[in-house]
């Protein structure tokens, strides 16, 4: 149970309910380790003032919990503000050197382990990874990192689009591209399809009958190009890759979700195609699920790929998508209800601007078109694109500082973090870590910073918890800066070395402590660790 579990605890022992109690930890450190605003919430049920529940509440904690709080105090208007003794969080920093690279996890029962899968990226085969796709690819790789941390079953899931209309126009772009047929606006552009139609001549002479083929054929070959640089340069591993047309259609997924709906009466003909009742589900209008043409959309596609995902035993769904997709998340959000699958979130990358000294950057050097993700990692590095993308969150639109990212300064946010980790890792370097430490003698660690270096270290399964609920990775990226500032004003302030035997060996302690919250954060991350910097 982390100290914020037990302050709710407590909370909840006095009001008699645990709901909607939110402990929160304040900016400023005057006003106390944690501060909760539940008082004003009991104050309308007992139709009495907040501050009268808040000295109750104070009262309460201080005489019930003298193990946990150094004292509690009510504000007005209702303010309950939290001061934690030291004793916690010596006890909290022994947890941490005891379960290394455990620490942090929650180790649910095998049944409450509830499957989780997450489908990201997804990009159509139909051409190379676009930034928009990097930033949904870290975005989901991470949080995948997180919630297999924190105790669930996930799978990473990439659902390939390898058919449909789609790869149709993907074939006929690649014939226009040789003239032998029309070109037309709808086509796909850009010099990829030219440089694949030129290196494969025979392979477009021979499909010029077959658009669908020859798309097929060519999505293979992108799909091939794609998944490389997902593996070797941005270190995205996923579980499984779904064929849309093999493991959905051909598998028989589309027609079961059909006749799913019709078993359920949501299903219904008009104007000559099939529409799903999706309004029933709060979608602002019903959505088509085979065209006038017999054609299935994509929709349909989609609901049979949500049935297959339920009928592989999955009680979560989350899906990540690309800007502009807001219209989409109702009716898939309905299907997923429809075929049974317990929580279905649904989470929108907002667009990204790449900039450089205050200039937008929209073309490729090398190729005089769109930058495409490959390119940007090639450019200022694995780490930094990875970081930047993770730290802002993903619904908020976001300027891409290509100059700050290659910076080699301490202005460079994911330089500043690995910098933090590699100068504790030195100090480690220069000692020597004995055995566990007993509480005793960690009672040395007393200083301002000495404290406030544990009670961050002490918030790491926090932010898991709270991510691990919200999906908002971008909080746990928000920590670890905190936390390398934190130990950068530790490591300017405090010695170590030098210091009497008893403070420097509980310093070593600490030092340790702070690499291994560190080195989870980075791996959970998708972050390196540099030996040196």
């Amino acid at each position: 149970m982390t100290i914020r579990e037990k302050i709710v605890h407590s909370i909840a022992n006095f009001s008699g309910d645990d709901a909607d109690i939110e402990v929160t930890i304040p900016d400023n450190e005057n006003l106390g380790h944690y501060s909760t605003t539940i008082a004003f919430a009991l104050a309308k049920k007992k139709r009495t003032s907040p501050i009268k529940i808040a000295g109750e509440l104070a009262l309460y904690l201080q005489s019930t919990t003298p193990d946990v709080f150094e004292r509690v105090e009510a504000i007005s208007p209702g303010f309950v503000n939290m001061w934690i003794k030291r004793d916690v969080f010596l006890r909290e920093l022994r947890s941490i050197l005891k379960e290394k690279d455990s620490y942090g996890k929650n180790k649910l029962p095998r049944a409450q382990r509830k499957k989780i899968q997450i489908e990201f990226i997804s990009a159509n085969p139909t051409g190379p990874l676009t930034i928009a796709n990097g930033r949904g690819g870290f975005l989901g790789d991470a949080l995948g990192n997180l919630l297999r941390f924190t105790g669930f079953v996930v799978e990473k899931e990439y659902y390939v689009n390898d058919t449909g209309n789609q790869i149709i126009t993907f074939g006929k772009s690649l014939l226009a591209s040789q003239n032998i047929i029309q070109d037309e606006e709808t086509f796909y552009k850009g010099d990829y399809i030219q440089e694949w139609a030129d290196k494969n001549k025979k392979t477009v002479e021979r499909y010029k009958e077959k658009a669908l083929d020859l798309g097929k054929r060519a999505a293979k070959d992108f799909l091939k190009n794609n998944q490389k640089i997902i593996k070797e340069k941005a270190h995205i591993y996923f579980d499984r890759y779904t064929s849309e047309d093999k493991d959905i259609h051909l598998e028989g997924y589309t027609k079961k979700a059909l006749d799913l709906f019709y078993k359920n009466n949501l299903a219904y003909e008009s104007d000559g195609a099939i529409w799903l009742k999706t309004t029933t589900y709060k979608d602002d209008k019903d959505r088509v699920l085979i065209k006038k043409d017999k054609s299935p959309t994509y929709f349909l596609a989609d609901a049979g790929h949500y049935l297959e995902t339920k009928k592989r035993g999955f009680d979560t769904k989350i899906l990540i998508l690309g800007p502009d997709h807001y219209g989409y998340v109702a009716r898939i959000q309905a299907v997923a209800q429809i075929v049974g699958i317990e929580k279905s979130d649904v989470l929108i990358t907002q667009a990204v601007r790449l900039m450089s000294e205050g200039q937008e950057i929209k073309m490729s050097k090398r190729k005089g078109s769109f930058i495409t993700f490959e390119e940007l990692i090639e450019e200022v590095g694995h780490d930094a694109t990875r970081f930047f993308f993770l730290m802002i969150a993903p619904e908020t639109h976001m300027d891409f500082d290509m100059v700050l990212a290659k910076e080699k300064s301490l202005k460079n946010p994911v330089f500043y973090i690995q910098y933090a980790a590699v100068r504790a890792q030195s100090i480690i370097n220069k000692t020597r870590f004995g055995s566990l430490p007993s509480i005793s003698e960690l009672e040395n660690l007393s200083t301002d910073e000495d404290v406030r270096l544990m009670k961050k270290l002490a918030q790491f399964p926090e932010i898991l918890r709270d991510v691990s609920q919200n999906y908002k990775i971008h909080r746990l990226a928000q920590y670890v800066l905190e936390l390398a500032r934190v130990f950068h004003g530790f490591y300017e302030k405090e010695r170590v070395v030098g210091e009497e035997e008893n403070i420097m060996k509980a310093r070593i302690a600490l030092i340790s402590a702070t690499i291994i919250v560190f080195k989870n954060i980075f791996s959970i991350l998708g972050i390196s660790l540099p030996k040196k910097m």
